[in-house]
């Protein structure tokens, strides 16, 4: 039961941090600076990353983290 719960807040945090990033992405200041340089801001990729990694922890222990 605990590693159920360990693996819900997980997924829960990874997929909030993934659509903050996301969201950071979509700003005015954001899109001009793609717009220029071709890429996203460093602090938005991590976060994207970041969230995504996490997720996916969360997710694998909620389907392998049977007992």
């Amino acid at each position: 039961m605990n590693k159920k719960i360990i693996g819900i807040v997980l997924l829960v945090v990874g997929i909030a941090v993934f659509f903050w990033g996301y969201n950071m992405t979509q700003s005015v200041g954001e899109e001009m600076k793609e717009a220029f340089t071709g890429s996203f801001s460093d602090k938005a990729t991590w976060l994207m990353i970041g969230g995504g990694a996490v997720g996916l922890i969360g997710l694998l222990q909620l389907v392998i983290g049977k007992k």
